[in-house]
């Protein structure tokens, strides 16, 4: 039994880094600033998948049911759209992310707004952009994007294995153990993300924009693409 739990936890790791976890987890990633940020949004995403994964892993013990295929379908058909939004955000900010709007007067008194960029200045100064820093929100569009994910996939492959369990109450410490496994290995994601996103954004900045476009654009490419496997699979038929 303790190496049926221990497998849970590694199953919970290697579910972490599928390619549509890895996707979204790298969108959301994009617009954190430091390793810790990224390490609470990888974190998050864990959570909200663990809460998913105790939701529909429990129920299928208890009623001793599988859920119907059309209706897991369409749960990943959702979270293909949410990858192709979550995409479509990253190019939106990409593109603007060093644009700025700053108020100009003339010495006839007009005023108005005017934008530049920071992409090929090679001086900055703080005093250009003095702002405060307020508390970091709970990131909620981790947790979301965690729950969503634990709804379309993550509850058939957790009764695959849970056959091998033959208690209600190791049922849930293995739901435990695989999804602490998905937090920590989301954790350490998050983490292989953010280094190169921040060692280019402050040196590299056109190979920064260009990570940001390839992480947009390949979230977009693989939500689309399972949009369309799905469709072929009978969906909507």
């Amino acid at each position: 039994m303790l190496e049926i739990l221990f497998i849970g936890f590694l199953l919970g790791m290697r579910h972490a880094i599928e390619s549509d976890h890895v996707a979204a987890v790298a969108s959301l990633v994009t617009r954190s600033s430091s390793i810790s940020e990224s390490i609470r949004l990888g974190s998050v995403w864990g959570v909200g998948h663990t809460i998913t994964l105790f939701i529909f892993g429990s129920a299928v013990m208890l009623l001793d049911n599988m859920i119907p295929e059309q209706i897991a379908m369409m749960l990943e058909f959702f979270v293909a759209i949410m990858l192709v939004v979550l995409g479509v955000d990253v190019l939106r900010r990409a593109m603007k992310k060093h644009l700025h709007f700053h108020a100009h007067q003339h010495q006839n008194g007009t005023v108005h707004f005017h934008a530049h960029t920071h992409i090929n200045t090679t001086t900055h100064t703080n005093s250009d952009h003095e702002h405060r820093h307020p508390s970091t929100p709970f990131p909620m569009r981790a947790l979301l994007v965690g729950i969503m994910h634990g709804m379309a996939g993550s509850a058939a492959l957790i009764v695959l294995t849970l056959q091998s369990v033959h208690s209600f109450s190791m049922g849930l410490i293995y739901i435990t153990l695989f999804g602490i496994g998905s937090i920590a290995g989301m954790a350490l994601l998050s983490i292989a993300i953010i280094l190169p996103l921040r060692h280019t954004s402050t040196r590299y900045n056109g190979l920064y924009q260009y990570l940001l476009m390839g992480i947009g654009t390949t979230t977009i490419f693989l939500g689309c693409s399972m949009m369309v496997g799905i469709t072929n699979n009978g969906l909507f038929l």
